[in-house]
């Protein structure tokens, strides 16, 4: 199997790039992590990155043409596939009409509802009775692409955004790779 050179975009901890990693080394699985791109220096994903010497971009989303610079990096390592884990920037038309339906992204909602962020704090205030996590196709609307796959679970009483957090998180690591399966699965 011709693994897929992939790219896992991050902002923050890096857990689900931790999993994607680990995962990544299974001869079965259809990705090869090639690249990480941060948009944080303090970011603690980044660490991740470096112990399993993964090539790391780490960019300032404030300078212009940032876009351009991460085009030619995906481009230099040939990059058929892009995660968003945690990435907190909004990608704009031009990149995401270059990529097209290789972009994935996971969300800690079951969209449609509670797109954007915030989510556990609004999922309380609803009183909602369940929640969970979505992999879905990025498009130009921000959390409303098609979904690949979702994950759910019911919330307890004493469940707090903390506790939400954690329970999606958990969830998160196993549906962004199971996305990824059934992504190459067809193709």
């Amino acid at each position: 199997m011709v693994k897929k050179r992939t790219c896992i975009f991050i902002s923050g901890y890096g857990s689900n790039l931790k999993y994607l990693i680990n995962n990544s080394r299974n001869q079965n699985f259809p990705i090869k992590i090639s690249l990480v791109v941060c948009n944080n220096k303090n970011a603690k994903g980044i660490l991740h990155a470096k112990k399993n010497s993964i090539p790391c971009l780490i960019i300032n989303t404030n300078k212009r043409n940032f876009e351009n610079k991460i085009l030619n990096e995906l481009k230099r390592y040939k990059i058929s596939l892009i995660c968003l884990a945690g990435y907190m920037k909004i990608i704009s038309k031009k990149f995401i009409n270059t990529y097209g339906k290789t972009i994935i992204n996971i969300h800690p909602s079951l969209l449609p509802k509670f797109k954007g962020l915030n989510t556990f704090k609004r999922i309380l205030k609803n009183k909602e009775k369940k929640t969970g996590c979505t992999v879905h196709f990025v498009n130009e609307k921000l959390d409303a692409g098609t979904n690949i796959i979702q994950k759910s679970f019911f919330i307890n009483k004493n469940d707090n955004e903390k506790i939400l957090k954690n329970k999606t998180q958990n969830l998160e690591y196993k549906a962004f790779s199971e996305a990824i399966i059934k992504i190459f699965r067809y193709n």
